[in-house]
């Protein structure tokens, strides 16, 4: 056997150069079914992925090919406390603190620097599915066999069955009554065991779920101080070897052996000074005599044990000693083993941050069998697992089926040594004397380092390996990655980043070079020239989808259509839509050549720019958004129906349906502002009257224009639709824009919708109407003014308003409206950012106590409201003084 402890294979925290040699803690290892990497997870909250030909070969790893360190994965939040392989070799599942279970696949194009670290990946690994379910740490995962399943364990009690092709959640079970620690399947796939810290194994059905049987004696004085009780079951499924057991009321450390169908523990393995954390059994069968036929009283299997004593133990069942026991390996308690799939390579980890690994000469594992030996000897227990989900993607050979009674289960395999204690057979850990050279490790400064030179165990075990009748599933196993030696990696000299040239140098080459010639999507293809007429629009429209009897018009289909680029020199977006029904063309022209252009599977009616994007509405119902270089920034949309009015404004963009659907969008996030929504709340009762215009605010609020001199908007606060303005204010408003000495009242949004609208009918000016008619309309105006401009987001028109409204108030003499407007401008006295009040500091994207200055000192200069107004004036100067 050969030991080996390789120092680069470590976890520290490179994100901080000054503890960059700290080791971290290692909890979990195990290798990859074809035996060319390992896994390891850590308290840096990283899953580390290393390749073993550099632990095995002293040559590989003097030359660092293949690279030792082969990928870092950082997805999780908190120390990894498990990793496992699917037995298929495509997936890793991970466990860690942060409650999360990730499914990694390989990914060949995410080779590259980690972010945050020096660090450089040659092997991609990508997080494929976040499996969340779990309320506490997860603490151990394991596959079942043929990857069927996934079970995962955790500091909640809880176990999590997951469907191990589709990765859902199948169901779980909380009958634990303590920390669950440990999991592993039964190899037929009949059982599954779980080890908690409520001092008991339980045995699960696949088939229901259900709880079979439950262990306690062995683990009834086991303390619950351990990181792990991690347990294994042997590849003959006749026995789980569990940890943290113990004998003569808790002052014996054991490993609990329980056999399959009486689950009973009648043999114990003696021997460690501490508590056993964890139990791992070599893969392969093992036969007693190998010159035997396979049968029941000749199987045997070797199983490794880690304590907290710091030691390894390696047991083969048909002795009553054990094969090797490695003492003080580590500086501190063992987390982890993993066997290579071949058997012949034992890997351990510790929570010192180092690894061991034990490597051992085939006559040293004498009696090895194929993995066809386990198939075969497994179809005797006729197990029929539940049928597969469709579609499936893992490789899976057939299991041999033959109608042979059940086996009984091993009885007696672990020798014969029994004690007077109820008839439980004890075997006592010690060393075994014979003429084999075999280590004896008895403390660290007996290890040698890693590096040392290999025997020529490769050689041997090939030639063993081959002579046993090497099992073609092993093979069809490991074809899915390279081995060792094939690594794509391992001929390749690796490059570091900052090797590449920058600065003046690489200016300077450049000049040199020949400067490179860039292309674009239409070759600076001239502009076409095309005679622009009406095409028939029979064939090619659709309106589908509700309506509600709503049928706006659209525009007519031309041959031509072209719209100058917003934030552009000139630039123009232009279609071709044929007339022989040929493809239709959109292209992005700059001067006279095209810069991109795309082809669409229908013809175009619709164009809009913006300085951030173009659109285009086609006439089956869907548009398309392009950045000015030509990129698609959205998805292709489906409306349903063909587009009545399109609109943008910066990175807005609207569609108005012929159904009468409107959808607004924010181009830049790719979302929505509000789900799609009718316009027949607001289409005039008469059937001669509809909608003339519609428009886009930069928040994204649509605004309509109706024949009946109504204009709306879509409040998103409350999911309605509102009135912003409309003709009948005309009627008696002294702030309608027609009706005021300076005509329009400014720019801005507002004057511009009423200045749309148009004034009220001559034959109004000339009714008979109530005394208090122009003060009722001007201060109805006014409001609907000031929820318009917070509904539009226009905060100048708002102040502006907000003024008009305050010297209207005091004009008037309206003391109650006055103090109801300055209190809710005002707010809590006392507030502050933070408090917990449902009053909002700002409104229409203005301090409310900055624009109640304005109206204050409005109200001190009026003739009815000066003493309110000052009172305020004082109150607030107290509060800003105080705050």
């Amino acid at each position: 056997m050969h030991f080996t402890k390789p120092a680069w294979v470590v976890h520290n925290d490179s994100s901080t150069k000054s503890d960059a040699t700290k080791r971290l803690s290692i909890f979990s290892i195990h290798v990859h079914p074809d035996g060319s990497r390992i896994a390891t997870g850590g308290l840096d909250a990283k899953v580390r992925i290393w390749s073993t030909k550099p632990i095995l070969n002293a040559a590989s790893e003097a030359s660092n090919k293949p690279p030792k360190a082969l990928c870092t994965l950082t997805m999780h939040t908190g120390p990894v406390l498990t990793v496992r392989w699917a037995h298929s070799g495509r997936w890793l599942a991970s466990g860690s603190d942060d409650e999360i279970v990730m499914i990694w696949d390989l990914d060949p194009h995410s080779r590259g620097k980690v972010w945050g670290s020096d660090e450089v990946n040659v092997e991609g690994w990508k997080p494929m599915k976040r499996l969340p379910g779990h309320e506490s740490d997860v603490t151990d995962v394991a596959w079942a066999p043929g990857d069927r399943y996934l079970a995962s364990v955790g500091l909640d009690s809880n176990i999590i069955i997951w469907c191990g092709y589709t990765l859902e959640r199948l169901t779980k079970i909380d009958q634990h009554q303590g920390f669950v620690k440990g999991v592993c399947w039964d190899p037929v796939g009949e059982f599954l065991a779980t080890q908690s810290d409520d001092r008991s194994v339980k045995i699960w059905r696949t088939t229901d779920w259900g709880l079979e049987a439950e262990v306690k004696k062995p683990f009834e004085d086991s303390p619950g101080s351990t990181f792990f009780r991690r347990l294994s079951w042997s590849p003959d499924g006749a026995h789980i070897t569990a940890s943290n057991a113990t004998n003569n009321k808790g002052f014996v450390f054991i490993a609990a052996v329980i056999t399959r169908g009486s689950w009973t523990s009648e043999i114990s393995l003696v021997g460690h000074e501490n508590t056993v954390e964890v139990a791992a059994y070599n893969p392969h069968i093992f036969l007693r005599d190998p010159a035997s036929p396979v049968a029941t009283s000749n199987i045997c299997s070797v199983v490794a044990l880690g304590a907290d004593d710091r030691s390894v133990s390696v047991w083969q069942t048909k002795s009553a000693r054990p094969l090797i026991v490695a003492k003080e390996v580590f500086e501190r308690q063992i987390m982890d083993l993993s066997w290579s799939w071949d058997g012949m390579t034992l890997y351990a980890a510790s929570s010192d941050g180092t690894i061991a690994v034990f490597n051992f000469e085939p006559e040293e594992m004498d009696g090895i069998a194929p993995h066809s030996v386990q198939e075969q000897y497994l179809s005797k227990f006729n197990f029929v697992p539940p049928k597969l989900p469709d579609s499936y993607s893992h490789i899976v050979t057939p299991a041999t089926t033959q109608t042979q009674p059940q086996p009984q289960p091993q009885s007696n395999s672990f020798g014969n040594q029994v004690n007077g204690n109820g008839g439980e057979q004890v075997n006592v850990l010690v060393a075994k004397k014979n003429t084999k050279k075999r280590a004896n490790l008895t403390s660290m400064s007996s290890v040698p380092s890693a590096g040392a030179p290999l025997s020529s165990a490769g050689a041997k075990r090939a030639s063993f390996m081959s002579g046993s009748g090497q099992d073609t599933k092993n093979q069809q196993r490991s074809s899915f990655f390279p081995g060792p030696d094939e690594q794509p990696f391992g001929d390749v000299d690796m490059i570091p980043i900052d090797s590449f040239d920058s600065g003046r140098s690489r200016g300077r080459a450049m000049e040199e070079d020949i400067k490179p010639t860039y292309r674009t999507l239409g070759g600076d293809r001239p502009r076409q020239t095309v005679p622009i007429r009406e095409l028939p629009s029979s064939g090619v429209a659709i309106q589908g989808g509700y309506s509600g009897g709503i049928n706006l018009a659209i525009p007519a289909l031309m041959t031509k259509i072209s719209v100058q680029v917003e934030g552009t020199s000139g630039n123009l977006l232009e279609v071709i839509n044929a007339e022989d029904g040929g493809v239709t063309e959109v292209m992005y022209i700059g001067g006279d050549k095209t810069l991109w252009l795309d082809y669409l599977p229908a013809p175009v009616n619709h164009l809009q720019t913006t300085p951030s994007f173009c659109a285009v509405a086609m006439t089956d119902g869907s548009v398309n958004v392009y950045s000015h270089t030509g990129r698609r920034l959205m998805p292709t949309i489906s409306l349903g129906s063909q587009c009545s009015t399109i609109d943008a404004k910066e990175d807005c963009l609207m569609v108005l349906t012929q159904t009468g659907m409107l959808y607004s969008w924010n181009v830049k996030n790719g979302t929505a502002f509000f789900p799609p929504v009718s316009i027949a709340p607001i289409m005039p009762i008469s059937p001669n009257e509809t909608i003339t215009s519609a428009f886009v605010r930069p928040n994204g609020c649509p605004v309509l224009n109706a024949s009946n001199g109504v204009a709306f908007a879509y409040d998103i606060s409350l999911c309605s639709w509102v009135k912003v303005s409309e003709r009948w204010w005309a009627e008696g408003s002294d702030v309608w824009p027609s009706r005021q000495r300076n005509g329009t009242n400014g720019k801005g949004v507002l004057p511009y919708i009423e200045g749309t609208i148009g004034s009220a009918d001559e034959s109004s000016a000339n009714k008979q109407r109530p005394e208090w008619w122009n003060a009722a309309m001007t201060l109805g105006h006014l409001e609907t003014r000031l929820h318009a401009s917070r509904v539009l987001d226009s905060p100048t028109e708002f102040r502006q308003t907000l003024q008009l409204y305050a010297r209207k108030i005091a004009d008037e003499g309206f003391r109650a409206k006055a103090e109801e407007l300055i209190k809710e401008l005002c707010g809590p006295i006392y507030w502050h950012e933070g408090k917990d009040t449902n009053w909002s500091p700002t409104v229409a994207g203005s301090a409310k106590r900055e624009l109640l200055k304005d109206v204050l000192s409005i109200f001190v200069k009026s003739k009815t409201l000066t003493k309110l107004g000052m009172d305020w004036q004082d109150l607030l100067k107290k509060v800003a003084a105080e705050e």
